[in-house]
């Protein structure tokens, strides 16, 4: 029986046209390191975001020095706050279906994020989710010493929801790495959604149980799988 859905928020229940992962690419090309959407796509999407800066200097550059990827993190947090204080944040299409769905069916609704906290609570105010009771707890990259693909986020989340047995939770995520994060905490299921950063294909590759296009896919998949009986 499963108990809980963990979701990513950026490009899973947060249409934000992909503006983090595009600041990350003008941060480094500002900073004299050219690289293209699709570059930071592959090697960023879901991560942490200094984490995710150290990466794809790592792999494009093959330059692994902290205090230069600490300076381009520095800057890209004060672009990526601009940015969204101009932005117009929307939920994903069907987000707040499948919120009120898990709410009716009794079933904890989380959500994390490779986001700091402040970001990503900021986010939260600019949908009005911020109090909603829909959203059982936020987890964000802030909380946890490892993230992803490391399942920190999803075993606090889990901690905080009293939840021991990561078979009774389900992970959905827009990148290969929210799908690989599910993986490792044992979840009973790992959901791709091509809504995001990331194409079917590429998710396909971390071998998900289910890859989506709509989150309102997730109620077939719910009652498939006998999650909650209960009809929507």
């Amino acid at each position: 029986m499963i108990k809980m859905v963990v979701f990513d928020m950026a490009g899973t229940t947060v249409d934000e046209d992909n503006v983090v992962y595009k600041t990350i690419q003008r941060s480094l090309n500002e900073a004299g390191y050219q690289v293209t959407l699709e570059d930071v796509l592959i090697h960023c999407a879901g991560k942490e975001k200094l984490r995710a800066i150290k990466d794809i200097l790592s792999i494009k550059f093959d330059l692994v020095d902290e205090d230069i990827a600490k300076q381009i993190h520095t800057a890209f947090r004060g672009l990526l706050t601009v940015a969204y204080d101009e932005l117009d944040v929307k939920p994903i299409r069907g987000a707040d279906e499948i919120f009120a769905y898990l709410k009716d069916a009794g079933l904890y609704c989380v959500l994390n994020t490779g986001y700091d906290h402040d970001t990503a609570h900021k986010l939260l105010r600019k949908l009005g989710w911020a109090n909603s009771s829909a959203i059982d707890a936020v987890v964000t990259a802030s909380d946890v010493s490892s993230n992803r693909p490391e399942p920190d986020m999803i075993l606090l989340g889990m901690k905080k929801m009293g939840i021991t047995n990561p078979l009774e939770v389900v992970k959905v995520g827009d990148s290969a790495i929210d799908i690989e994060e599910g993986q490792h905490a044992g979840c009973g299921l790992n959901i791709g959604i091509t809504t995001g950063a990331q194409t079917r294909e590429q998710l396909l590759q971390q071998r998900p149980d289910h890859v989506i296009d709509d989150l309102t896919e997730l109620i077939a998949i719910i009652r498939k799988n006998n999650i909650e009986p209960q009809q929507y």
